[in-house]
């Protein structure tokens, strides 16, 4: 499982021209499933980011974790994040879990992260085409891999 996380001062989804999400300062997440991910594989991966302490305390350092400044979550499935580009210009997306797995596990994967944090999570819409807007913070933008546990 991969996640590739921003600090945002807002985003939102849209789809089909209609706004099927929002969200003020918080985490971006955009999730990528692959075929052989597991249950420890979200929880390790829910954990971390719950924990992670990447907003600025009063002196300006990356001290503090998303609960400390009451922030909110929004989860964007994206299975782009497994591409393989090791042969040739088009990628391949065969290390990603097909629709009917990603969705159970992107869905597990949101329920935990509301649990555990007690935080709102947004989420896009899975499957769909969408349009991501954020403001980038910072930027602060972070590569987490549950495989390699980095």
């Amino acid at each position: 499982m991969r996640a590739l996380i921003q600090r945002v001062k807002e985003a939102s989804v849209e789809v089909h021209g209609r706004i099927v999400s929002k969200m003020g300062p918080g985490l971006l997440i955009f999730l990528g499933i692959e075929e052989y991910d597991k249950r420890d594989d979200t929880e390790w991966l829910v954990n971390k980011i719950n924990g992670m302490r990447i907003f600025s305390d009063a002196n300006d350092k990356m001290n503090l974790s998303i609960s400390d400044v009451n922030g909110s979550f929004m989860v964007v499935s994206q299975f782009t994040l497994h591409a393989s580009t090791k042969k040739g210009n088009r990628p391949s997306f065969i290390k990603a879990a097909k629709p009917d797995k990603a969705g159970s596990e992107y869905e597990s994967f949101c329920k935990k992260l509301q649990e555990l944090s007690g935080l709102e999570v947004h989420q896009g819409m899975f499957g769909a085409y969408m349009m991501v807007k954020l403001v980038n913070d910072g930027p602060v933008t972070i590569w987490i891999d549950s495989k390699s546990k980095e």
